[in-house]
């Protein structure tokens, strides 16, 4: 009994024993596990936060500050960024790195940027008109003149952001973004600060960048959004409140001008929107762990052709403070590059804005691309600028759902224009033209425009379009066209002067012709109609050998069809594109004054493309060509050639080296080739050489038309790109005739 006793105290030993070790190893662990949470604690990487102010195109410095971040492998854990900053802070925390935005920027055009510009090329036949001959366009609302809200509605902004920013378009909350970021943006009706975290990415970008009187205010969500930089142009503490345990901030804000250096209205009026964010910037400055001021002294907020310059001022700041950045560096870390964005995108489902005035046909015809299409980013940007082109929607906005598109258009309350332009040319001489244009005028998608020009020859031209996008449009459309001209061989006026002593004489010309026309769209590209046309052909001379001073008066009643296509950047000095123009015409009937009218044809064609070898040369290639199909010897329909600088007219064209009107035939080939160098911005000087062939039925015979050029010329010139148009002085020479002719043209063609 004994012996089990003890055994027992024996194993009540052992267990006691057992339990104290349990105790002291859980009481270990405990102690140990503090120990641990409290070293990571300790060793717990701060949060890192950036913020980049407001500066126009001195924020291109935060571009070099980021070159150095990424240089050094600093995560940056949260931005914060304000107009320009918020740009580049938005692109940044979207996924690209330092030196891809290096590159990004290279591309910017401040001309486009600044101005709006819609490219030529993306605009329709009818809309192209604004670029070519309008020099002045006056918008008007209730027979008052409306002063637009600011300089430019910023949609060149807005399609470049879209497009870079196009793998964000699925995420609504910033904070979602690879690094959460914010901007700032002002409501103009309130003056409350703004904080963007959510919505759309590009359009918070456009809208924390609208500066005021220079781009349109963005509305968003109800809010009507300018320059964040109004109210804070360094959200540090916006940035604080994040949880950013360090923050490293860049500022390019100016400082306050001196007496001396305050010349002009944009540096007093940036001397005043910067007393408010100066005075807060000493409070800031103290919220800001490492403080960056890169040396943006010379520049101003439009100085993007000094981005290199300014981006490389951005690395040297960054680098002046290379120590404090090194202890931020996050072991074997390197920032992703973000995979560049694909060129072509796949549009499903197209929506947009209920519209009172204009049709789903209208808005489609102006973009040129349908739903379930895939289509090019340009081709794409193209659309949206040809629809914001039109003038008839005051903002145009969009957004990618996934595959699909929605497109915010607000409709433009203005629908007259007063527009004008000045012209001189060898043939027109002077003109000064008045145009009115008016939209909606009796139903949706219509404008009338009419361009009244007096001078030396009084002329007009009339437009009535339904225009209907891809769907057929309805037309009408009236011109009168006249000048006076001495003349020896066009129209067959030599037969006038066999008899008489005059070498010449002084012709006048009037030409009234009426159409009515249906047109669409062919191909997503081109523009392809038909019609019936009416014209009166008037030539007279008070000084023929006879009494009679009519040599003729008839009315024409023909068919036309035609097709066109215009890619040119720039109609008068061209660097890329291509364009193709083709008419026909089948006569039917006429009044028949000369009694020598029988059914006839007239087809022409005129075709050319430019390019650049290298910067700023361009080559321009050109080929024109006409005929006559029946046996009238009709003479006043004929071609005619000679001079330079004029609106073609019937069949009235230009040939260097020969004076206006001087070559004329049923049919015709021409080849034109120019040089055109860009010796300063707008400023060309250029060389052309063309060839001809004029004559009667040349494409009867293959030995005629291909056979050597018996016509050639040569012109050297000089050419201004002004706010009235092209200002150009030509010499041209013929080494056929030894002539040489010298030309002033001023202003657009018209």
């Amino acid at each position: 009994m004994f012996k089990n006793q003890g055994k027992c105290k024996k194993n009540q030993v052992n267990y006691s024993s057992s339990k104290f070790s349990y105790l002291l190893l859980f009481t270990w662990l405990l102690l140990f596990g503090t120990l641990t949470t409290q070293a990571q604690d300790t060793l717990k990487k701060p949060k890192i936060g950036l913020v980049l102010s407001g500066g126009g195109a001195k924020g291109l410095a935060h571009i070099g500050v980021l070159k150095v971040i990424d240089s050094l492998g600093i995560k940056i854990d949260y931005i914060g960024g304000t107009s320009m900053g918020a740009i580049v802070g938005g692109l940044y925390a979207s996924g690209y790195t330092g030196q891809q935005l290096d590159s990004i920027f290279k591309t910017v055009n401040i001309d486009d940027l600044v101005q709006d510009n819609v490219p030529r090329k993306s605009k329709l036949l009818f809309n192209k008109k604004n670029d070519d001959v309008y020099a002045l366009s006056l918008p008007f609302r209730n027979f008052k003149l409306e002063t637009p809200n600011a300089f430019s509605k910023g949609l060149y902004n807005f399609n470049f952001l879209s497009q870079v920013t196009y793998h964000t378009r699925n995420i609504r909350d910033f904070k979602k973004l690879p690094i959460p970021f914010f901007c700032m943006a002002t409501d103009i009706e309130t003056g409350e600060q703004v904080v963007l975290d959510k919505g759309i990415l590009p359009q918070a970008l456009v809208a924390s960048g609208s500066i005021p009187s220079l781009f349109y205010p963005i509305e968003l969500e109800g809010r009507l959004l300018v320059d964040g930089g109004v109210t804070n142009n360094y959200p540090v503490e916006k940035l604080r409140e994040l949880g950013a345990d360090i923050v490293i901030g860049v500022d390019v804000q100016d400082a306050l001008k001196t007496r001396s250096e305050l010349q002009g209205v944009t540096t007093i009026f940036g001397q005043i929107s910067n007393f408010n964010t100066q005075g807060q910037m000493e409070n800031k400055r103290k919220l800001t762990d490492i403080y960056i001021k890169p040396e943006i002294k010379g520049f101003s907020v439009l100085s993007f052709n000094d981005g290199k310059k300014i981006i490389n001022n951005g690395e040297s700041a960054a680098k002046d403070f290379l120590a404090e950045l090194q202890a931020l560096q996050t072991p074997n870390y390197s920032k992703p590059k973000l995979n560049a964005t694909k060129d072509s995108i796949f549009i499903g489902n197209i929506g947009f804005t209920d519209l009172k005035k204009y049709t789903r046909a209208y808005i489609l015809g102006k973009l040129r691309f349908k739903p379930n299409s895939k289509i090019s980013f340009k081709e794409f940007q193209n659309g949206i600028q040809n629809l914001n082109g039109t003038q008839n929607f005051s903002s145009v906005k969009y957004q990618f759902n996934d595959k699909d598109i929605f497109i915010n258009l607000r409709e433009n309350k203005i629908n007259t224009y007063l527009k004008f332009s000045l012209h001189y040319d060898g043939l027109y001489k002077s003109g000064g033209l008045l145009n009115i244009t008016h939209k909606k005028l009796f139903s949706k998608n219509d404008m009338v425009s009419f361009d009244f020009i007096l001078g030396d020859n009084f002329r007009y031209d009339f437009n009535y379009l339904i225009d209907n996008g891809y769907y057929f449009s309805f037309g009408v459309s009236s011109t009168l066209n006249k000048f006076n001209k001495n003349v020896n061989t066009a129209f067959s006026i030599q037969n006038f002067l066999n008899n008489s002593s005059f070498d010449k004489i002084n012709l006048d010309y009037s030409s009234l012709t009426n159409r009515v026309f249906i047109q669409t769209i062919f191909l997503r590209k081109y523009l392809i109609g038909s019609g019936i046309e009416f014209q009166n052909l008037k030539l007279e001379s008070d000084n023929l050998p006879d009494t009679n001073s009519v040599i003729e008066n008839s009315n024409y009643l023909s068919l036309f069809g035609f097709l066109n296509h215009d890619t040119f950047d720039n109609k008068y000095f061209p660097s890329k594109g291509w364009y193709f123009k083709g008419l026909f015409n089948y006569y039917f009937n006429s009044s028949d004054y000369t009694n020598q009218f029988d059914e006839m044809s007239i087809g022409k064609a005129d075709m050319g493309i430019a390019f650049q070898p290298i910067k700023k040369l361009s080559v321009i290639i050109e080929n024109e060509g006409g005929f006559k199909i029946g046996h009238s010897s009709l003479p006043y329909l004929d071609f005619v050639l000679g001079g330079y600088g004029f609106k073609d007219t019937n069949n009235i064209h230009s040939l260097y080296g020969y004076d206006y009107l001087s070559v004329s035939g049923n049919s015709f080939v021409k080849a034109t080739g120019t040089l055109d160098y860009e010796f300063y911005k707008k400023n060309h000087v250029n060389f052309t050489y063309n060839a001809s062939i004029v004559g009667n039925f040349i494409f009867n015979s293959t030995k005629t038309w291909l056979n050597k050029p018996s016509l050639t010329g040569f012109a050297l010139g000089y050419g201004l790109e002004t706010l009235i148009g092209p200002i150009e002085l030509k010499y041209s020479w013929s080494p056929e005739t030894h002539n040489d002719y010298f030309w002033v043209n001023v202003g657009f063609v018209f």
